[in-house]
């Protein structure tokens, strides 16, 4: 299936305080997505930090977002994981709790096979009725979906897409001659949002537009119109705050900048760390050349 949303998802952090979930913050969180002009927010995606997370936090954060949303924007759920049981169970507690699509990373740590790969994600496709994407990011799992692997997913039903991370073109091109017409491709890489819309990419799922929605939207929308001169402008501008956001282990660096432009995210959960002084810094001019104001 394809057009299960096309234009900007959020890979949107979870605020943390002393008691838990910073619910009321994340509602601000959300709003600001949907005024900022997002399409869709992926919640509980790595970005999120699920893995520190407990079961009842997940729940209680999902359900939070499907609810205050409110159908303004679709909310994706992240359901993978390294067991197969797993990972169709959360997804089928996502549609339970209203979810409009799932996020479903490769099983990680496990390093399958391809064969292993595709029996994983049509076990999920198959216990659910709502749209799946595909989360390609061998950087963490250890696991790659090669082209011709995604062209198989592509016979799925109910799959509708492949959140490209590998940072490899090449690859990404030949997945999308592949997929064309039958699942679409999403950039799952901020420094490559640009020629990932130019081989056909439905839309991003970004990291970056945490901070910068509207400016990220702007990309998209510029390519679409065929502004491609516009595009190159706003995508220009943002890299040196893609690169800032970059620095350490995502989301370690975005959930610092929430934090500097006025938002209460609190800090990563262990093993992750606060954000280096030097890397802080950076990261604050870099907001600020974008005219952002910070606190």
């Amino acid at each position: 299936m394809t057009s299960f949303f096309n234009g900007l998802a959020t890979a949107i952090i979870t605020p943390f305080d002393e008691k838990g979930i910073n619910l009321e913050e994340f509602g601000k969180m959300l709003d600001f997505q949907t005024d900022g002009g997002a399409d869709a927010v992926v919640v509980l995606g790595t970005t999120g930090e699920p893995a520190t997370m407990t079961e009842e936090e997940k729940e209680l954060t999902l359900d939070y977002a499907v609810k205050h949303v409110n159908g303004r924007i679709k909310v994706i759920a992240g359901t993978g994981s390294n067991d197969t049981k797993k990972a169709v169970a959360w997804s089928v507690k996502a549609e339970k709790l209203g979810a409009d699509g799932v996020l479903a990373v490769t099983p990680y740590y496990n390093k399958c096979t391809q064969k292993g790969i595709l029996e994983y994600y049509k076990a999920i496709c198959e216990a659910v009725s709502i749209p799946v994407i595909a989360y390609n990011v061998p950087s963490r799992t250890g696991v790659n979906i090669l082209p011709e692997t995604a062209e198989k997913l592509a016979g799925i039903p109910n799959m509708a897409g492949i959140k490209e991370a590998s940072g490899n073109m090449a690859q990404a091109s030949e997945t999308m001659r592949r997929i064309r017409g039958k699942i679409d491709l999403y950039s799952g890489e901020d420094f490559l949002n640009l020629p990932m819309l130019a081989i056909g990419g439905a839309g991003l799922i970004s990291v970056a537009s945490n901070i910068v929605p509207a400016l990220l939207k702007k990309i998209y929308t510029s390519v679409m119109q065929g502004r491609l001169k516009e595009a190159n402008e706003v995508q220009d501008s943002l890299l040196p705050l893609i690169d800032a956001c970059f620095t350490e282990v995502n989301p370690i660096p975005v959930k610092a900048a929430c934090n500097m432009i006025g938002f209460d995210a609190g800090l990563p959960r262990s093993p992750l760390t606060e954000l280096e002084e030097g890397n802080k810094q950076k990261l604050l001019q870099a907001i600020k050349n974008l005219g952002i104001k910070t606190v």
